[in-house]
């Protein structure tokens, strides 16, 4: 019996001709240059856009002078905006009024109140018991009484003395009219031949001889009256300067009694009970705290600008006042100048001699200036040089400044709006034309 696996590998003529091969169906093309070599174009475009991206950061990396990180620096974008030139300062309240009270003479304090002690006008503060000057006080006085005594006096002898010269005057006047009367008797007498011509002419000399004698007695008169009242004018003004005399020694004596100015309380005791103290020494003062002003310290390179009635903003106690710049300093010290705010319309309460404030004083505002954020390069540069930031880089310009506030400086040529710039110090960047910019 024939084995079945020999009898499926024999085939018969039959099965020969029915299995077919693919190779009829099969035509054979000729294959094009461009589509052999399409996959070295494909990676060649790729290689060029590859390079085509990494080449222009190659090209600015190359054309930078320096590099720096973008965190390690500040940036601001050039913009129109209401420009304020201000200058903030800190300051300390003090009293606008805080009389200091001096001894008026050496001698012995004696204190009726102390520090922190609230005094109204007028309350009595100290007291210096100064027995010399009581003494001259009264010798004076003594004095005085002595000059008014001696110009009574000479008031009594002036008027004695112009009755006086009255009499004689008077006497004169009666020798006169005597002799006129004699005369006229021997004039008529000499008409009916009675007296003789020489008793005629001795009545006449007698009548010439009492109107001499009347007129030397009312100029003797008017001399002695003259002559009395200059000496008792000189009395007078010798009764007047003691008199100024003991005024001022009565008002040295009243200055004793130190007295509170004003209202406020004592801020200092610059004395000991019971001390001795020379003339003109301090001794207390008060603090009048109704009237309270803001000393502030400003740099120097700002005096120029500062005016009497400039604008000020106080801010403490969580809130703004205003107020107006009154005084400014004229002598410099410590590369500052010191000026006094005082506040407009009431007193802000709660404000306390020697607390700390700050505030603002306006200079100038404008609005749509070309302004850039206030940053170190204005001092390092001198406000003559930026770096303006294209894409990565930042490339070096010259610019002008105008006036510069606290936070702002204003732009007059250089820059436009929309720029953006480096508003650190320009210093790092060691006069470099254009650094690059790195993440």
């Amino acid at each position: 019996m024939p084995d079945r696996a020999t009898s499926n590998v024999v085939a018969t003529p039959h099965a020969e001709a029915s299995i077919r091969g693919t190779h009829n169906q099969d035509i054979a093309i000729e294959q094009s240059p461009l589509r052999r070599y399409r996959g070295w174009i494909i990676a060649g475009v790729v290689v060029l856009a590859l390079l085509a991206v990494s080449i222009q950061p190659a090209l600015t990396w190359l054309s930078a002078d320096r590099s720096a990180q973008r965190a390690q620096l500040r940036f601001s974008e050039v913009r129109l905006d209401d420009f304020t030139r201000d200058i903030s300062s800190q300051g300390v309240v003090v009293a606008a009024v805080a009389p200091t009270l001096y001894a008026s003479t050496g001698g012995t304090v004696s204190l009726h109140v102390i520090a922190g002690d609230s005094v109204a006008a007028g309350d009595l503060i100290a007291t210096i018991d100064s027995p010399e000057l009581t003494n001259e006080l009264d010798r004076e006085r003594a004095t005085l009484d002595s000059l008014e005594t001696n110009l009574k006096r000479q008031e009594i002898e002036n008027r004695k003395e112009v009755l006086k010269a009255r009499q004689v005057v008077d006497l004169a006047q009666v020798e006169l009219t005597a002799a006129e009367r004699e005369l006229r008797r021997a004039e008529q007498s000499w008409d009916f031949q009675v007296i003789s011509l020489q008793d005629l002419e001795k009545a006449q000399d007698d009548v010439e001889r009492a109107r001499i004698a009347l007129r030397h007695a009312s100029d003797e008169a008017e001399l002695n009256v003259e002559s009395l009242g200059f000496d008792l004018e000189t009395l007078r003004l010798e009764r007047n300067r003691q008199r100024l005399t003991v005024v001022n020694l009565e008002r040295r004596v009243d200055e004793l009694d130190l007295t509170a100015p004003v209202a406020g309380i004592v801020g200092t005791i610059a004395v000991d009970r019971k001390q001795v103290v020379p003339a003109n020494a301090e001794i207390a003062t008060v603090v009048d705290l109704s009237a309270l002003e803001i000393e502030l310290s400003i740099a120097d390179s700002y005096a120029d600008d500062l005016s009497i009635g400039s604008g000020v903003s106080v801010r403490f106690g969580g809130g703004e006042h205003d107020a107006i710049l009154v005084s400014v300093s004229p002598e410099v010290v410590n590369s500052t100048v010191s000026a006094r705010v005082r506040f407009e319309g009431e007193q802000p309460p709660g404000l306390r001699q020697n607390q700390r404030v700050s505030a603002r004083i306006l200079l100038e505002s404008r609005k749509d200036v070309l302004v850039v954020d206030r940053g170190p390069f204005y001092d390092t540069g001198g406000g003559r040089l930026i770096y303006k930031v294209d894409g990565d880089v930042a490339e070096r310009v010259r610019i002008e400044t105008g006036s510069a506030s606290v936070s702002q400086i204003e732009i007059l040529e250089g820059l436009s709006e929309g720029d953006t710039v480096i508003i650190s110090e320009i210093d790092r960047f060691r006069g470099s034309e254009r650094v690059l910019l790195r993440n």
